[in-house]
């Protein structure tokens, strides 16, 4: 009886010296980590603006400058700038239009719209050569719908500090096809007006400002 316990006590104990068999228990899996969107850049619009010397094609920046941009669309949507000039040219310098007709009586226009050349200033688009900004009186806070382009580089038009004189000008897109046109324009003739000077002799028109399909 005595063996027959022993037998029994081997078959249920584990040998001596011999670890019990233990199962691996795999490890939990976790869920694959979804990798977070990728921001779609906004579209930037394109304007071309069909002038007497040629088609000018701009391209704007609405991240940057998201109120200017806004304004010079709604602009170009309400056909504003159909029939206006380029009322003031200067050479290596800019070309400034879009707010007088061909006998300078100025458009009625909008409201003007808050200066966001502090903004863009620091993103890096500035005053220099193809660029769109807009024109102001002396006030920082003036411009409605005029805008000149930059012939040359203006660095003296960027903003420096938060003073009047230092506010600078709001620089919104740049040309991207027609800088040849822009150059055309900038060599015109010009001539004292109407109590004002830069005046082309011959009327440099605004045909057109045409917003473009997105791309």
């Amino acid at each position: 009886m005595i063996r027959s316990l022993l037998v029994t006590l081997a078959l249920i104990l584990p040998l001596a010296g011999q670890s019990p068999t233990v199962q691996a228990v795999p490890p939990a899996t976790l869920p694959a980590e979804t990798p977070a969107p990728i921001p779609v850049p906004m579209a930037k619009p394109r304007v071309q603006l069909l002038t007497s010397y040629g088609p000018v094609v701009v391209e704007l920046e609405p991240e940057l400058a998201p109120k200017t941009v806004e304004n010079f669309l709604q602009y170009v949507k309400d056909g504003h700038y159909k029939g206006t000039i380029f009322h003031r040219v200067i050479k290596g310098f800019m070309i400034q239009g879009g707010g007088l007709l061909e006998n300078l009586e100025e458009k009625p226009s909008h409201a003007a719209i808050f200066n966001e050349a502090p903004q863009t200033f620091k993103a890096g688009l500035k005053n220099t050569r193809g660029t769109i900004a807009m024109a102001r009186t002396g006030a920082p806070h003036s411009a409605m719908a005029q805008f000149y382009i930059n012939v040359a580089d203006n660095p003296r038009l960027d903003h420096r500090d938060m003073s009047e004189e230092g506010y600078g000008y709001c620089a919104f897109g740049r040309v991207i096809a027609g800088m040849d046109a822009v150059d055309k324009i900038a060599k015109v003739k010009t001539e004292w007006r109407r109590g004002m000077g830069d005046v082309p002799q011959f009327p440099v028109r605004l045909k057109d400002a045409i917003l473009l399909p997105a791309q």
